[in-house]
């Protein structure tokens, strides 16, 4: 890659015009497969503020982004160290996007986000972490159920809530042999006990992830009847009459019921 077509690249994604980011995105692909390790890395790091896009102010920008995150997945896993630790920036706009990338960058994210979990106590980060590996689509990701065990039952309700969705997502990716009798338990039961969260946000999430572990056949038919029961508690369809108040919660159930139904 000569100078003069980076600085090309530079310049265009420095713009504010779709049109040109577009572009600079564009030539940036095609320089990818063809370039050295240190050209890859120049790549990056001109990619990588279009992560602080505020798409809010500019949904025009959306795509560009979008494609943004596209191209940084391409570049493999040696961007994977890099990304953990630009977590810790506390931009959000950037760590909704950098979590994106590293869901996408599949079981060798793992192991680094799990490390970056464990080495802080920073609740927005840890929501972030477990935001990401929720992403994950590899089986793999059962090695980051204990941390989101212990982030579901978490003062915080950031963290509380993020690590009760991710619980679902991790078993959309596990499959049931890979999920042990012990820990089966214990996420079963962990998010049982956020079904009483003061939070209507937490609630909706517990159900809906219990749910998922219906769909994706990780109940046996007793568990499956006991989760019956307590859609139809939700719901407010059982002796007792009583629903739930917040709408989300029994629209959740009511999903959860019908994966039950099928």
């Amino acid at each position: 890659m000569s100078a003069d077509s980076f600085q090309n690249i530079k310049r265009l994604l420095a713009s504010s015009r779709p049109g040109e980011l577009s572009e600079g995105l564009e030539l940036v692909r095609q320089q990818m497969d063809k370039s050295d390790s240190a050209e890859n890395r120049s790549l990056f790091e001109v990619i990588t503020p279009l992560f602080y896009i505020d798409t809010l102010d500019h949904p025009e920008l959306v795509p560009i982004l979008n494609e943004a995150v596209d191209l940084t997945v391409r570049f493999g896993s040696w961007v994977i160290p890099i990304l953990v630790d630009s977590l810790d920036e506390g931009d959000i706009k950037a760590q909704w996007a950098v979590s994106h990338v590293l869901g996408r960058m599949g079981a060798d994210a793992i192991q680094p986000l799990v490390r970056q979990y464990t080495s802080t106590d920073n609740p927005t980060l840890r929501a972030f972490i477990l935001y990401a590996l929720g992403k994950v689509k590899s089986p793999q990701v059962v090695k980051a159920t204990s941390p989101a065990l212990e982030a579901a039952q978490a003062e915080n309700l950031e963290l509380r809530d993020t690590a009760t969705r991710a619980l679902g997502k991790f078993i959309e990716s596990i499959p049931p042999k890979d999920l042990s009798k012990e820990l089966k338990r214990k996420i079963i039961d962990g998010l049982r006990r956020n079904l009483s969260d003061p939070n209507a946000s937490v609630r909706s999430k517990a159900i809906r992830s219990l749910g998922k572990m219906a769909r994706y056949d990780h109940l046996t038919e007793a568990e499956c009847s006991q989760l019956k029961a307590v859609c139809h508690r939700i719901l407010g369809t059982d002796e007792n009459g009583e629903w739930d108040r917040a709408y989300i919660v029994r629209k959740e159930a009511e999903e959860a019921l019908a994966h039950l139904m099928d």
